[in-house]
Order: C-alpha cells, then sequence, then structure tokens
C-alpha cells in the first residue's frame, strides 16, 4: 500500500534512525550526499533524526561540477554539516595499480570500474563513522534494492537503510514534503557511475513500472519479466555470505 500521511511516515523514520543509533551506542549518522535525490531525502532525515551529529560526504570521483554544487548546496540548505572528499586521486591511483599488475584499462562505462567509485566512497563513509562514532546510513530506495540495482560492498555497505521501503515515487513525495527543492526531486536519477549514465537506461526498467509493481499493480509483461529475472539475479546481495555446513 502507497504511503498516504508523509508528515507521519517521515516522523516515523526519523524516530527509526535514532532509535538505531541509541541501540548502537553511536553519537549520530554519515551518510554520502551526491546532489540527488535519494541522498537528499537521507540529508533531511538525517538532520532530523541527528541535529547537528550528523555528516553528509560529498565524494566526487571524476563528478560532474554541477552535482557537486548541487550537493554543496542541499547542506548548506539544511544546515548540515559536510565534508568535501574528491576520490578521484585514489580512484586513478588505484587503476594504475591494476595497470602495472598487468590488468588492462577497460573502458569508464565498464563496471569493473565504474563499480570502484561506490566501493572507495563506502570506504570513506567508515572512516568518518569509525572517528566519530556514527551509523553509516545508506540511500538505497526500495525499488533499487528488490532488482538489485546497487554495488555489492559499495552503496549497499552500510549499517541502515532508512528508505528500504520507499519507492522511487514515495521518496520523490517525502523529499519534496521535507523541503527539497523541486529541480532535485525532478532530475533524471543517476548513480553517476559515468558521463551520461542514467538508472532507468543501465537496469532497462523504469522507476514507473517498478513502483507499479511492487505496489502490486499491473505492469507489462516485458516489464514483469525483466524486473524479476533481475530480482532473481541480484538475490545474492541482499544476504550474507553463504557458509557451508559444519564437517
Amino acid at each position: 500500500m502507497a504511503i498516504q500521511d508523509y508528515a507521519s511516515a517521515s516522523e516515523h523514520l526519523i524516530r527509526w534512525m535514532r532509535d538505531r543509533a541509541r541501540e548502537a551506542g553511536a553519537r549520530g549518522g554519515v551518510f554520502g550526499l551526491s546532489g540527488g535525490l535519494d541522498s537528499a531525502l537521507v540529508l533531511a532525515l538525517a538532520k532530523k533524526a541527528y541535529g547537528r551529529e550528523c555528516l553528509a560526504l560529498i565524494m566526487p570521483c571524476h563528478s560532474l561540477q554541477e552535482d557537486v554544487d548541487d550537493a554543496l548546496d542541499l547542506a548548506r540548505l539544511f544546515d548540515c554539516p559536510y565534508r568535501v572528499v574528491d576520490l578521484g586521486p585514489a580512484y586513478d591511483a588505484l587503476l594504475a595499480s591494476f595497470r602495472d599488475a598487468g590488468v588492462p584499462r577497460v573502458s569508464e562505462s565498464s563496471l569493473a570500474e565504474a563499480n570502484l567509485k561506490p566501493r572507495l566512497r563506502m570506504a570513506t563513509w567508515y572512516y568518518y563513522a569509525s572517528l566519530m562514532n556514527y551509523l553509516v546510513v545508506g540511500c538505497s530506495n526500495r525499488d533499487e534494492l528488490y532488482v538489485g540495482y546497487t554495488t555489492k560492498h559499495g552503496d549497499s555497505g552500510v549499517d541502515i537503510m532508512p528508505l528500504a521501503n520507499l519507492t522511487k515515487a514515495e521518496v520523490k513525495r517525502m523529499a519534496a514534503f521535507l523541503g527539497v527543492p523541486e529541480r532535485i526531486v525532478e532530475r533524471v536519477p543517476s548513480a553517476g557511475l559515468w558521463k551520461g549514465q542514467t538508472d532507468e537506461e543501465e537496469m532497462g526498467i523504469t522507476y514507473r513500472d517498478l513502483d507499479s509493481y511492487l505496489l502490486g499493480q499491473p505492469v507489462s509483461d516485458e516489464a514483469r519479466e525483466k524486473i524479476e529475472r533481475r530480482h532473481r539475479n541480484s538475490e545474492h546481495k541482499r544476504r550474507m555470505p553463504p557458509v557451508p555446513d559444519k564437517f
């Protein structure tokens, strides 16, 4: 069932985030801020949940300057502490090390290279979380988690996922309710893995179809097959690593 009362739903998530930090003995939360919609909603929720005990990490990695500018504008709008950590040099150094070891450079849009970026971000979140005794707050929504549109041990490598039960449309509505600017709410979703990359093009599925499927509404046979195939193939991302039986 879709959310009807966004005031009540957002308050529920804010309390839930506070409770998870209290249970963990953590002082607050740290999260990545990309300038996109999902991280903007996490920013709005985290600021209400943790006050000044939250940290937005803006981590460009050969990113578009406009994305960095949007992230900075959001952090300032919500008066949230932030740090800008340029991961470009670390990314380049890592790829250079691979080339020195005999691994050829593929292309900017290869998943092997693109997925290094969210994994470097994950390492950065946990560095700051350890320094500050914060939880790492993830930004993945219900649609992305269902079809595995996450990087294993990257953007899915977090402590809590407050958006995990929100469809993309619900993320948009809650973000608008909490004061995220319209230009962020309506921007084309992109993980920023390479220039021109968009979520829907990479998935081959629209968020409209994903939302409808998850809410039990009709979708085309083609969309249903794609969604169910991606869900099956990404099951390993939603589970702990398998271990053998005792012997």
